[in-house]
């Protein structure tokens, strides 16, 4: 039971990464793409727009189908970690903890479940396993 476990949590936060990568990288699932969100980037100082969208962009695509995989797991942490610290630093951190006043309470969460499960293992229902 688990393994099973360990999968549904890695296939729900990876697609979920994979869907946030695509919003900026493509602009699907009403994301604003490169561009767009390359402009929202620079007007939080984080500069040059497009290519730290871009880089964003694959950290959280390339980061979330690793770890629905449970394929090289440590580094699909690392990806989603640096990612969701890089919200807390740059959006979520100044307004506290708490997600009601836009705080990083659910970026917090999420490095906590995916350094948990990269620390556990991607269980015997991943390609790690498959591969060991």
């Amino acid at each position: 039971m688990l393994a099973l476990g360990f999968l549904i949590i890695r296939v729900v936060i990876g697609l979920l990464f994979i869907g946030h990568g695509a919003q900026k990288l493509f602009g699907w699932f009403g994301g604003y793409g490169p561009k767009g969100t390359g402009g929202w980037m620079e007007s939080i100082g984080m500069k040059p727009g497009v290519l730290m969208a871009v880089a964003a962009g694959l950290m959280e695509f390339v980061g979330g189908a690793l770890f629905a995989a449970g394929l090289f797991m440590p580094l699909a942490a690392i990806l989603i970690t640096l990612t969701m610290l890089g919200a807390i630093v740059k959006v979520h951190g100044k307004n506290g903890l708490w997600v009601t006043a836009n705080g990083y309470e659910y970026p917090l969460a999420i490095i906590a479940v995916v350094i948990g499960l990269a620390f556990a293992g991607a269980g015997s229902y991943s390609l790690d396993a498959l591969f060991n």
